[in-house]
């Protein structure tokens, strides 16, 4: 089964929606690419996936001790 759809609506711009909950993400070619930068780049999503991914891991991780890590934050700088 699929986990999301994304659709390319022009003026190098998508959406990609959440199958299971029908959330959705919009993105937006960057100003240095073409773009207007009036959303995140999928290139922003990317490096936000991956600080994501880290903090879940972790906090699955530490949560059989009973340490509850909320709040904790990761600040991403996308280079190209």
């Amino acid at each position: 089964m699929h986990t999301c759809e994304v659709k390319y609506n022009g003026n190098l711009r998508t959406t990609a929606t959440h199958l299971d909950s029908g959330s959705k993400i919009k993105t937006d070619a960057p100003k240095d690419n073409h773009g207007l930068g009036e959303a995140f780049s999928p290139t922003d999503i990317l490096c936000s996936s991956l600080a994501s991914c880290i903090l879940t891991i972790m906090a699955i991780s530490v949560e059989k001790n009973g340490i509850d890590i909320k709040g904790t934050t990761a600040s991403v700088t996308k280079t190209m």
